[in-house]
């Protein structure tokens, strides 16, 4: 007495028996596909799942991306702004030699400003392909937001290597080289 609802509406007038054979046809070769394939509603369910899972971890993966670039950005903002605040005119005719990478440059500065370099109370940064001196201080808080900046900061420790067989040659502080 169960018929199926395609049945009843044949029987009512209602459809086509070659719509309907069509339509079966169809079904019944996507069944057989879809069993060849091995994916059924549950494979399935599960694929769709585990790419939505990846897609969840790509997203978390770049807003970290994002998120570090954005705190890196920061950072040269401040950086930059501590420069601008405490950067010390240097301006002068007394070649400093120092190193950047393994490049040696020479800054053109003051005997006062060439005097705080070599007793460590001003450092040179460098910003977007520039260079500035900067109190010790200034130095110390743009080393600890990006360590790259800082060129020359020289500390007043001496170290004495006991094997040295210059250890009792002063060396002076104007040497130039």
């Amino acid at each position: 007495m169960s018929k199926s609802l395609q049945e009843q509406l044949l029987k009512m007038g209602l459809g086509d028996a070659k719509k309907a054979k069509a339509i079966n046809k169809e079904k019944h070769k996507e069944r057989v596909q879809a069993g060849k394939k091995g994916v059924g509603p549950a494979e399935s369910t599960r694929l769709a799942e585990e790419a939505r899972q990846a897609q969840i971890e790509r997203d978390r993966a770049l807003n970290a991306q994002k998120k570090q670039e954005a705190e890196q950005k920061a950072l040269v903002a401040q950086v930059k702004q501590l420069i601008d605040q405490s950067r010390i005119d240097y301006k002068g005719d007394i070649g400093f030699n120092f190193t950047d990478g393994t490049l040696v440059k020479k800054l053109y500065v003051r005997d006062a400003v060439q005097q705080q370099l070599v007793k460590g109370q001003a450092a040179i940064v460098k910003l977007d392909d520039q260079y500035q001196v900067v109190p010790k201080l200034a130095a110390e808080r743009i080393a600890q937001r990006v360590p790259a900046t800082v060129l020359l900061l020289n500390s007043n420790e001496q170290h004495v290597d006991e094997d040295d067989p210059y250890k009792d040659y002063q060396i002076p502080d104007d040497l130039m080289w």
